[in-house]
């Protein structure tokens, strides 16, 4: 069973930065295809940025293109999330899943609060 555990998240002011960790419990992480996704009250949960296991490719939401990186470290078996110019709208409980299936990511991280405020 992969576990998923997210940190970095925290108050902010807008135009600020913060960078989200995903750290992943086993090796076999490696192969997974990675993504963050956040979450408002009342909202569906919302995709951000993808990583894909094999060439390292990248996706984003239009709403943070250019403004969020997301890269993977193998050797820590963690992923990250680095947000600039952040906005009050990113303000959202941001969530790191690993293993895309038909029916969606197979597992998922407990959340990070990300709060930014005007």
């Amino acid at each position: 069973q992969v576990q998923l555990v997210e940190s970095g998240g925290g108050l902010v002011q807008a135009g600020g930065s913060l960078r989200l960790s995903c750290a992943a419990s086993e090796r076999t992480f490696s192969t997974y295809s990675m993504a963050w996704f956040r979450q408002t009250p009342g909202n569906d949960r919302e995709f951000v940025a993808a990583i894909s296991w094999i060439g390292g490719r990248t996706s984003y939401a239009d709403s943070v293109k250019g403004r969020g990186t997301i890269s993977r470290d193998f050797a820590k078996n963690t992923i990250y999330l680095q947000m600039n110019s952040l906005k009050p709208e990113d303000t959202a409980v941001y969530y790191c899943a690993a293993n895309p299936t038909s029916s969606g990511y197979a597992y998922w991280g407990q959340g990070t609060q990300v709060t930014v405020s005007s």
